[in-house]
């Protein structure tokens, strides 16, 4: 996974550089959004991986899947992605473009998971201690895993806090077979 990422890294880091210069993050990042789940379909993988179909039709049928979503632009950045065969990253370059501009825009994603469903005070509260904590605004994406026993698991960028009952017990025993 981690060499894919080093080598998404270059085309997720002209595109978003691209997309700052235009001014347009939001729309390359829905762009990038859509190429990885139109590459990361399985009939598409099949076609991406088929020597026989040509480099540009790969392209061209990413592109056509697409349609009005992709600038001229964006259809560009999808040929070359294709030339060089690297269309299969399209998901790591939406993420890695994501985190860019996340980062310029002072924003970070967290993932709530919590054994009981949270009302909506309670994630303004977790989403207000997570933006005093990192000193950005807070986007809480919240769901239930009953499986937890109880507590939260809050991941947001590279923190995350597991105050789950089942975290707890995992730590105990830890703790306990040292």
């Amino acid at each position: 996974m981690s060499e894919r990422v080093t080598l998404a890294r270059p085309y997720a880091e002209a595109a978003f550089s691209l997309a700052q210069e235009r001014k347009d993050l939001a729309k390359w990042s829905q762009a990038l959004r859509l190429l990885g789940g139109i590459v990361g379909d399985a009939q598409m993988q099949t076609v991406i991986g088929n020597p026989r179909i040509t480099r540009e039709r790969v392209a061209g049928l990413a592109i056509d899947i697409g349609g009005s979503q992709f600038t001229k632009e964006a259809q560009n950045f999808i040929r070359l992605l294709a030339q060089n065969q690297r269309l299969q990253l399209a998901p790591e370059i939406s993420e890695l473009f994501d985190a860019l501009k996340a980062d310029v825009e002072k924003t970070v994603e967290a993932n709530v998971t919590s054994a009981v469903k949270l009302d909506d005070k309670q994630i303004q509260t977790i989403a207000a201690a997570l933006k005093k904590r990192l000193g950005r605004e807070v986007h809480v994406h919240a769901t239930v895993d009953a499986g937890l026993g109880g507590g939260m698991v809050i991941r947001a960028g590279d923190l995350v806090i597991d105050g789950s009952v089942t975290g707890r017990l995992r730590a105990l025993e830890t703790h306990l077979k040292r």
